[in-house]
């Protein structure tokens, strides 16, 4: 259930950013094979005047913030990071014009389905991939 947050440049065309979201969806469920129906993404669109973002990137740079249950592997993390420079590079965005961070919180500070913390409920899935 990872909660994602891509940050970017406002402006682009709804199905560019649609495709952002369907990119790192897929590189999910490939690097940490969550079911396909697990998708909370989201899109904060920033004013050119308001984002500053480091030298010698273009105005395609984009953050892509993931809280996610604590328990995957290094190589799944890193799976999903070359996935998704992968995906995106396909989009027309440069590796260099992508930054991405994930934020682990163990499964008790999740509350879930019902007012459970997530090691309370059977996930469905296996987190140690």
């Amino acid at each position: 259930m990872p909660l994602v947050t891509v940050t970017m440049l406002k402006g682009k065309p709804k199905e560019f950013r649609k495709s952002i979201l369907n990119v790192v969806h897929t590189s999910l469920l490939a690097a940490f094979k969550i079911p396909d129906h697990d998708r909370s993404q989201r899109i904060i669109e920033i004013d050119p005047d308001n984002y500053e973002y480091p030298p010698g990137k273009s105005d395609n740079y984009l953050t892509i913030e993931m809280t996610i249950f604590l328990g995957r592997s290094i190589e799944a993390k890193r799976t999903l990071y070359q996935e998704i420079v992968t995906g995106l590079k396909a989009l027309g965005i440069t590796s260099e014009d992508i930054l991405i961070v994930l934020q682990e919180s163990p499964l008790q500070n999740w509350g879930i389905r019902g007012g459970y913390s997530a090691d309370q409920v059977d996930m469905g899935f296996k987190l140690d991939v």
